[in-house]
């Protein structure tokens, strides 16, 4: 990375007081980004998490191991998904499709599950993804990227690269529409992040109308004071244990090269332990002169869009109508 931006990134996460960034002139500070919500939404968000407990991540390889086999299969969506196989450099990547019943899609969106790199599957997003798809009258295509510490760092960006360019050459033939949108929770908005600059790197960026990121881990290299709230996390480990050099931008793309990328929508709850590292790179992404809006949802914790409150809902159906915007954009 450049050494400006390093020192960039630097500067944004080790500010005194409100972290926040100029804007024409005046300061935005993170309370100022605060989504406007109702009372009672606020309310009803405190009191579900007032006796939810915190979850945290397995610690070691044994944790991992027991989780995966004790966590219920999600319910199934019906119709089913349909699964296909993206072919790309001697791997193959499954992927699940919702499209629309009797309505030819109006664009695709390229959905990337969370989960710590380490854990779930894109079947557990398939009532979510058919809803999505139904609602908004898209295709939605879902990534199953190998998972860590088996497959560790390139394998998932690889796998979720080789299925944005499958679309990018093919959506068009496959669902009738070049509209393409990116987007994931959490790993998948890291994934989704390092999906996109490897498609700007390769002058493939245009093909994107879009990016949304729910709650990323944007820094992996523990170094930023906003990396260092994660730098015990096992998931660290299983991923990118092996690299010696975390700040690369395939692996934290908070430190990148930034420029020259489409509108992108993060999503990130106020009491979200990766607060700092959004708002980090939110701030990046607007120095490097992109169309990025942030969105802090009071209250909420990570991963609050997959909860059963209507803070979670009010935050979804923002993201949908910000998609619709998306696929109703000017044309390639």
């Amino acid at each position: 990375m450049h050494p400006v931006g390093r020192a960039l990134v630097h500067n944004l996460l080790t500010l005194p007081g409100s972290i926040g960034w100029s804007n024409g002139g005046s300061v935005v500070r993170a309370e100022d980004l605060l989504v406007d919500v109702s009372a009672e939404i606020v309310d009803d968000a405190r009191r579900f998490y007032a006796v939810r407990p915190a979850g945290r991540g397995p610690r070691t390889v044994e944790e991992l191991i027991k989780v995966r086999s004790a966590r219920a299969v999600a319910a199934p969506s019906d119709p089913s998904a349909s699964v296909d196989i993206v072919q790309a450099d001697q791997v193959q990547v499954p992927v699940r499709i919702f499209t629309p019943a009797n309505v030819a899609p109006r664009g695709v969106y390229m959905d990337i599950h969370g989960g710590g790199f380490y854990m779930d599957c894109a079947a557990r997003d398939d009532v979510r993804n058919h809803e999505l798809a139904a609602a908004l009258n898209i295709a939605v295509v879902s990534v199953d990227y190998r998972l860590a510490p088996e497959h560790p760092w390139p394998a998932a960006p690889n796998d979720c690269e080789s299925v944005a360019r499958w679309l990018v050459a093919d959506a068009q033939a496959r669902f009738g529409s070049s509209r393409l949108v990116i987007g994931g929770r959490s790993a998948g908005a890291t994934l989704a992040m390092t999906t996109l600059l490897r498609l700007r790197d390769s002058g493939d960026v245009d093909e994107i109308d879009g990016v949304a990121l729910q709650f990323g881990t944007f820094d992996l290299s523990a170094q930023t004071p906003a990396g260092r709230h994660i730098a015990d996390e096992y998931f660290l480990e299983a991923y990118v244990g092996h690299v010696a050099d975390r700040t690369v931008s395939d692996i934290s793309p908070v430190y990148g090269d930034l420029h020259g990328l489409p509108p992108i929508l993060m999503v990130v709850g106020a009491k979200d332990v990766l607060l700092e590292d959004n708002l980090a790179m939110a701030s990046r992404l607007c120095a490097a002169g992109n169309d990025a809006d942030i969105r802090i949802y009071p209250e909420s914790p990570h991963g609050f869009t997959g909860h059963p409150t209507a803070m979670a809902q009010s935050a979804l159906d923002d993201i949908n109508s910000w998609l619709l915007d998306r696929f109703a954009s000017a044309p390639h």
